[in-house]
Parts: structure tokens; C-alpha cells; sequence
């Protein structure tokens, strides 16, 4: 039976309500940071070793050589041999459907440099990172598509190595996510998960190269476990579960609205899907429409588990106010399921991606549309962005100064550091002036 609340943002404990489900997800627990230090410092102090003990507590109690869990480029290679042509195509046309949004989005992302009146030269360079960590999860399933969406934007821009870490269950080898690296053009793998997987690149091993960020998502360890080595190294994000919100003015198709809302939900238990009309009557429609499908859903106890505990259908009083409360929420993914979604776009203010109309279903986000689907999630959009290309480049400040230039900034600068107190500052300066 599905059980799935409806709020009324008329009503007045509305705000109240959706509070509860904004916050859902509060810091991870004490239990679960501790249990992640332990295996981070366990990692970086005893290396492959301690890779392999947890490997074999948490995934694969068979495992006893690295050799098992790697995957070197010409393993990848072979993977992708081993499908089936259609999937070979499916995942070649996704590819290139990637790289061409991120080949875009590059071109967007320039370095610069002027002259000023002095004669110097100002700006700044790009630089590619060098080595960066993938986490492809492999826990509630396989993801191929994660694979495509994180390996590409760094090799569009410009990354040297690619080293990937994804875990895989017991007795399994998945050629769908290890084809879709080589397609991707990872250079390694690593049938490594959890805190342990973040740990071996972070810190590095004897197998496991050390990396300079680190970046895709994860189940709760993975998150903290990035959180805890964030500054050794980068990471893009510490990211939750899956989140949707749809608004919606009752023009499309009632079962369209209950598919999106499944699509979100059967990610994991702890996903959230909102769905706001104004259209109670619509929204009657969608409930109906959600308890006959949901016997046909082979993910079926997943869905209702997170369409009982973090999902709601949210009757407004219009569209301005359905963005309202999308806007509060700042879901990871915002469909506009509306007759005209250009209209309402301007007031979209914080959200990871944003599905034009009825026919734009999250799903083509999460597969083929372009935009890679590593996206903030947890109201974290008010903030931060979708990973891409940006995320794989690092800026350096460019200073060309000309002797005249020197002596013309001299004193300024001389005049701050002693300010300061800095008075080798002020030295090192006024001896510019020649």
C-alpha cells in the first residue's frame, strides 16, 4: 500500500510541516564519523592491507589479492567486449551527448589577461588537476551512468590521470559500469567501496594511487569519509540522497507525475519526491495514478519506504506559490512541468538542475540529456553547483610587473606593509623603485 502525505500550503501549520521535511536528514551520527575515522586512520597507516580487511567485511569475504580488485585500462577495455552491441551504442551515444555539453561548457571557462596602466600585466592561467578520484557507488545498485558523468567532464578537461573506485557485490562483475569507464576513458579501477575506497585516495597505498580531489556520490560513509579528508584533498561535494521537486500546473499527463516521482524515489529509501500544483483535482489524479503503478515497480518497497517517510504532494494556491516553496527546498532536480516553463524559470533561485516542461523527464538528466548528474542535493543548491569541467581546472594568478610598473605600485605597497608592520614587505618593495 502506498502512503503518501498531502500539505496544503494554505494550511497553517504548512510551514511547520515542510520544515520537518527540508531538515529530514540532519548531521551524520556520532557512530557513523567515529566508525569512519577508524577506518580512514586503519587505511592510510596500513595500506592495501587494511584495503583488503574491509573489502572483505563489507563486500566481498573471498577477496585476498589487490590483483582481484583492479582494473587497468585494458580490463576496462574488455568489458566493454563483452556487452551486447545495443548497450555498447547505448553507452558510445550518451558519451558523446556528455562530452559535447562539457566540450561547451570548456569553452565557457577562459583564462584572461590585461594590461594596466603601468604597463603590467594581469590574470590568470587554467590548469587541469592531475590526478583525480572517482567514486562510482555500487551499494543499492550499479551506476554506469556515473561513471559517464564524472569520468568525462574531468578528461574534457584536461585531467592526466582518472583513478576510480566503485564496489561490486559479492560474486558479481559489472561490464556495464567497467565499459562505461572505458568509454568514459578512465585509466584505472578499483573494486573498492565505502570509507575505505575515500581513505585509499585520499592517503593513497601500495596499489592505489593517491589523488588530488576527489569527486562523485555516495551512501552516508562515503559522504563523511569525504568530509573527514577534505583539505588533504578536494572533493566536490558532501552529498545525500536523491531529491526532486516538481511543480506542475495539471497539463501533463497524471501518470507521467507518478512515474517522476517513482524514477526519484526508487534510488534509495532516504530519496525524496515533492510534487506542487495548484490543481487539487490533478493532484487526486496522481495519487491514483501512484497506487495503481506501484504494484508493477520491481523496486517497489524502496519506492513506497521513501514516498511514505520524505515525500508529499503539495496543493498551492498558484504557481508563484509552488516556486516558493521549490525555491525553499532547493532541490537537487526542478521540473517545470508546466504548459510554459520559460515563464516561470526566472523565478527558479536555487536548484542543481532545472527540466523544462512536461517532456523533459529527470531521467533523461540522469542518463543522456548532457549535463553531468552529480548535482547538489540537501538544499545545498543554494550554494553550490553541478559538477563540471570548473571543478577539474584550477586557477593560477598571473603578475607580470614592468620596472616602471615597480616603482609606480612601490610606495602604495610599502605604505600598507608598514601599516602592518611588515617592514621587510615595505623593504622588498621600495627596492623596486631603482
Amino acid at each position: 500500500m502506498l502512503e503518501l502525505r498531502r500539505l496544503n500550503a494554505g494550511a497553517p501549520d504548512f510551514w511547520r510541516d515542510l520544515v520537518s521535511l527540508a531538515w529530514y536528514r540532519g548531521a551524520e551520527a556520532k557512530e557513523v564519523e567515529q566508525q569512519v575515522a577508524a577506518i580512514l586512520d586503519e587505511v592510510r597507516d596500513f595500506g592495501d592491507e587494511a584495503l583488503l580487511e574491509f573489502t572483505r567485511r563489507f563486500d566481498s569475504s573471498r577477496v585476498r589479492k589487490m590483483a582481484t580488485l583492479t582494473a587497468d585500462a585494458a580490463a576496462l577495455e574488455a568489458a566493454y567486449g563483452r556487452l551486447r552491441a545495443a548497450d555498447r551504442a547505448a553507452l558510445d551515444a550518451a558519451a558523446e551527448r556528455i562530452r559535447t555539453f562539457h566540450e561547451q561548457q570548456l569553452r565557457a571557462t577562459t583564462a584572461f589577461e590585461y594590461e594596466d596602466a603601468f604597463g603590467n600585466r594581469l590574470g590568470h592561467r587554467l590548469t587541469p588537476l592531475h590526478r583525480v578520484g572517482v567514486y562510482v557507488p555500487g551499494g543499492q545498485a550499479s551506476y554506469p551512468s556515473t561513471a559517464l558523468m564524472t569520468v568525462i567532464p574531468a578528461r574534457v578537461a584536461g585531467v592526466a590521470e582518472v583513478v576510480v573506485t566503485t564496489p561490486r557485490r559479492p560474486g558479481t562483475r559489472n561490464d556495464h559500469v567497467l565499459a562505461a569507464l572505458h568509454v568514459a576513458g578512465a585509466d584505472m579501477a578499483f573494486a573498492v567501496g565505502g570509507a575505505q575506497a575515500i581513505a585509499a585516495l585520499a592517503y593513497g597505498t601500495e596499489t592505489v594511487p593517491e589523488v588530488n580531489k576527489i569527486v562523485g556520490p555516495g551512501g552516508g560513509r562515503v559522504a563523511e569519509a569525504k568530509r573527514q579528508v577534505f583539505g588533504l584533498v578536494g572533493i566536490d561535494s558532501v552529498a545525500g540522497p536523491s531529491e526532486i521537486f516538481i511543480v506542475a500546473d495539471g497539463s501533463a499527463p497524471p501518470r507521467w507525475a507518478a512515474l517522476d516521482l517513482f524514477a526519484q524515489a526508487e534510488h534509495d529509501a532516504a530519496a525524496q519526491a515533492l510534487l506542487a500544483c495548484p490543481d487539487a483535482a490533478w493532484l487526486d489524479a496522481v495519487a491514483a495514478e501512484a497506487a495503481a503503478l506501484l504494484p508493477t515497480m520491481p523496486r517497489r518497497k524502496i519506492i513506497a519506504a521513501s514516498l511514505a517517510e520524505h515525500g508529499a504532494l503539495i496543493e498551492t494556491q498558484d504557481l508563484e506559490q509552488a516556486m516558493e516553496v521549490a525555491n525553499f527546498m532547493a532541490p537537487e532536480h526542478l521540473h517545470l512541468a508546466v504548459a510554459d516553463p520559460d515563464a516561470l524559470l526566472p523565478s527558479a533561485r536555487d536548484a542543481g538542475a532545472i527540466f523544462l516542461g512536461a517532456a523533459a523527464a529527470e531521467t533523461f538528466g540522469d542518463y543522456n540529456a548532457g549535463p553531468s548528474h552529480v548535482l547538489p542535493t540537501y538544499r545545498t543548491s543554494r550554494y553550490a553547483s553541478p559538477l563540471g569541467v570548473e571543478d577539474f581546472l584550477k586557477r593560477s594568478s598571473i603578475i607580470r610587473i614592468t620596472p616602471a610598473g615597480a616603482a609606480e605600485l612601490a610606495p602604495n605597497a610599502a605604505a600598507i606593509a608598514t601599516a602592518e608592520g611588515l617592514h621587510a614587505h615595505a623593504a622588498a618593495a621600495l627596492a623596486r623603485r631603482g
